[in-house]
Formats: C-alpha cells, sequence, structure tokens
C-alpha cells in the first residue's frame, strides 16, 4: 500500500494495474522469503518456530520476544544458535523481487533494506506471539 501512495516505482504508474503489480511483487516476496527461511531451518536442523516465555511481567517478556529474533534452537542438542535464516532469507527475497522492478534498483541496498525490515518485523511478531493469549482473553470479556 504504502509503494502505491509512494508511487514506488513511478514506472508502474498510480493506476489499478501499477497497484495489482506493487500487490503482486509485494506477495511473491514474502512467499519466497517466508521458502527460503523455512528450507534453510529445516536444512540446518534449527527451529522455526517462536517458543513463550515461562517468565512474568510485560518487561519480562517483552525483553524475551525482541531477544528471540537472534538465536533459535536447533542440532540434536537443541541448543541456542544464530537466528540467521530469516534475514538471509529477507535478504534473498529483497534482492529477487528488486530483480524485476523497473528502474534498476540498487540490488544490494534492496536486500539489506530487506534484512532490516526483518528485524523490526520479527520483534514485533514475537511479541504479538508472546500476548496474543493474553490480548484475545482481555477482548473476550
Amino acid at each position: 500500500m504504502s509503494d502505491q501512495i509512494q508511487n514506488t516505482p513511478p514506472e508502474w504508474e498510480c493506476t489499478a494495474t501499477g497497484f495489482a503489480k506493487r500487490v503482486s511483487s509485494r506477495q511473491a516476496q514474502f512467499v519466497i522469503q517466508n521458502s527460503l527461511a523455512a528450507s534453510g531451518d529445516a536444512a540446518l536442523g534449527w527451529e522455526i518456530r517462536y517458543d513463550r516465555c515461562r517468565c512474568r511481567g510485560v518487561k519480562r517478556r517483552t525483553w524475551h520476544a525482541i531477544a528471540r529474533n537472534f538465536p533459535t534452537y536447533g542440532g540434536r542438542q537443541q541448543h541456542l544458535r544464530p537466528q540467521i535464516m530469516p534475514y538471509f532469507a529477507a535478504f534473498g527475497a529483497s534482492v529477487t523481487a528488486a530483480s524485476w522492478e523497473p528502474g534498476n534498483p540498487n540490488l544490494i541496498v534492496k536486500g539489506y533494506q530487506g534484512a532490516i525490515i526483518q528485524l523490526a518485523f520479527g520483534i514485533g511478531v514475537n511479541w504479538l506471539a508472546e500476548f496474543a493469549p493474553d490480548i484475545k482473553t482481555i477482548l473476550r470479556r
């Protein structure tokens, strides 16, 4: 949606066709990113799921949600490993999506931007996963 508002890339124009191209491009990028992340974690035997905190308190649980964006469990003993696949996948998917955009965007910059967005998005998704049961309970009341 923000791409349509900002008319990025401008070669796709602010029309229904341009909007369809932008939405399709973002959806393809999303599918590529998730496929790369899941495949990479599966190949390494690493966990892709989020594990909720067993602690109490909003501050501790929020810190857990932020911190779990960086390690994951993996290997036979399920030791903590660096959570690299979502970032590699975001970089690769962003480069791939940028390669079909008109105007010759800088692929490396687009990949870097995708990885940075994954950082922020990952923290947000983890926070929602951590507090979703609590939010659901509050909404039911």
